[in-house]
């Protein structure tokens, strides 16, 4: 894949995972909220919100050693 199209994919890909992680978060601040929220529930919601981060950061580091 030519370098510019694999730069347009990252970037979509980054700007998607941004947004899920925003999600993700703003789930976990409802779920705090509401006290009959299980903590099974507000568990799997951050560990969602780990693997976005450690996606986020994968990308970041393959941009930076394609640069």
């Amino acid at each position: 894949m030519p370098q510019k199209a694999l730069s347009e994919v990252s970037t979509s890909r980054v700007e998607a995972l941004r947004k899920k992680h925003l999600a993700v978060e703003a789930q976990i601040i409802d779920a705090i909220k509401s006290p009959s929220m299980a903590d099974y529930y507000i568990k799997n919601l951050k560990k969602q919100k780990l693997m976005i981060k450690e996606e986020l950061e994968a990308l970041r580091k393959e941009r930076k050693s394609a640069a």
